[in-house]
């Protein structure tokens, strides 16, 4: 249920009837817009009378309730706002949101050593990147399989991060490795195979860092939004969407079905910002750059794209991944696209 304030309500008031919320065993989570203040009420709601609500302040404006099942994503949640994430960079705070330009996430699937790594974080933030990625601890689907070099990794990500001041967004798989992973990311990407490992979801929403939720390969977008209500719910309200691709019937031609469709869909039921990942949602280099511009022309918030300097000697992903030449070129031809949308990043698209 969410309660809306009228334009010009006074903060003594705010704050008196946050107090009555608080006496009836609810939690009001005060959502302050562009011009009104919401209230989201969090609890035993159901029995409540909307209009009983509204005549304990001339200046409630209007009680609703809200009809997703997943009540803190939900666009209604805010009153028809789109949030943002902030996140905080060496290189000062960036946002990621539909009112935003977009932001570009770049590099290699797994940290492999620190030439490899600065190299590649120098060589995407030269061409527009404002992110690193790169996984220190990789799932795979085969017990054989490069499973990335762990603790260590996060040291040489570090590294780059003191080199390039790119912000770090890497990948947490288990709950033990949180704080490690923590001192490092700047943001904390839950992947597509622990978008419903509820128990590591409810950790992640306990830290104070920004998260990225992949989408289950299988996953409904409802599977997908409550997911992310784990995370909203237990106290971060700081998540973004990442779509990377569903499992279909054909998978001889692309590894995953990129589904963009998702775009339209979650401006309509969410206010939380959306990333596409078209490297995973291919698995070709070949089909990356047509999929990333579309993605941007379609609404994306943000890219999540691979890069290696040398993607046949990749130890993970290297048929998806782009030479850091083709990723120059790529942003390039973003921006041709961004700039006519009045998405593209100026030079300096850092808040102080």
């Amino acid at each position: 249920m969410i309660v809306v304030m009228k334009v010009g309500s006074p903060e003594p008031e705010i704050s008196r009837i946050s107090a009555e919320f608080q006496s009836w065993g609810l939690n009001p989570e005060k959502i302050v817009g562009k011009h009104k203040v919401v209230f989201g009420l969090v609890g035993e709601t159901v029995d409540l009378d909307p209009l009983q609500i509204q005549e304990i302040s001339p200046w409630i404006e209007n009680v609703l309730r809200v009809e997703q099942p997943f009540k803190r994503a939900s666009l209604e949640y805010r009153h028809g706002e789109y949030s943002e994430v902030i996140v905080s960079t060496p290189n000062g705070n960036i946002p990621i949101g539909k009112n935003h330009p977009v932001s570009i996430v770049a590099g290699p699937c797994s940290v492999e050593n620190e030439e490899m790594i600065v190299e590649t974080a120098r060589r995407v933030k030269a061409a527009g990147a404002q992110f690193l990625r790169g996984g220190a601890y990789k799932p795979r689907t085969s017990p054989y399989a490069f499973q990335g070099h762990g603790e260590s990794a996060l040291g040489l990500l570090a590294a780059a991060k003191e080199a390039t001041g790119l912000g770090i967004i890497t990948e947490v798989m288990d709950a033990a490795d949180l704080d490690k992973i923590v001192e490092v990311a700047d943001v904390i990407q839950v992947g597509a195979r622990n978008m419903q490992n509820f128990s590591l979801l409810k950790k992640v929403g306990a830290k104070d860092k920004p998260v990225l939720i992949k989408r289950g390969m299988s996953a409904t977008i409802d599977e997908w939004l409550m997911a992310a209500e784990y995370i909203l719910a237990a106290g971060n309200p700081n998540v973004i969407l990442c779509e990377r691709g569903i499992r279909t019937f054909d998978g001889k031609y692309t590894r995953n079905t990129l589904d963009l469709s998702v775009l339209p869909v979650l401006r309509a039921l969410t206010h939380l910002p959306i990333m596409i990942d078209p490297s995973h949602g291919t698995g070709k280099s070949d089909y990356v750059p047509s999929m990333a511009m579309a993605s941007l022309a379609a609404g994306a918030d943000s890219l999540m794209i691979e890069v290696h300097p040398n993607p046949a000697k990749a130890l993970s992903d290297g048929p998806q991944s782009l030479t850091p030449e083709r990723f120059d070129r790529l942003t390039q031809e973003l921006a041709v696209i961004g700039k006519t949308i009045g998405r593209w990043p100026q030079p300096q698209m850092v808040l102080a």
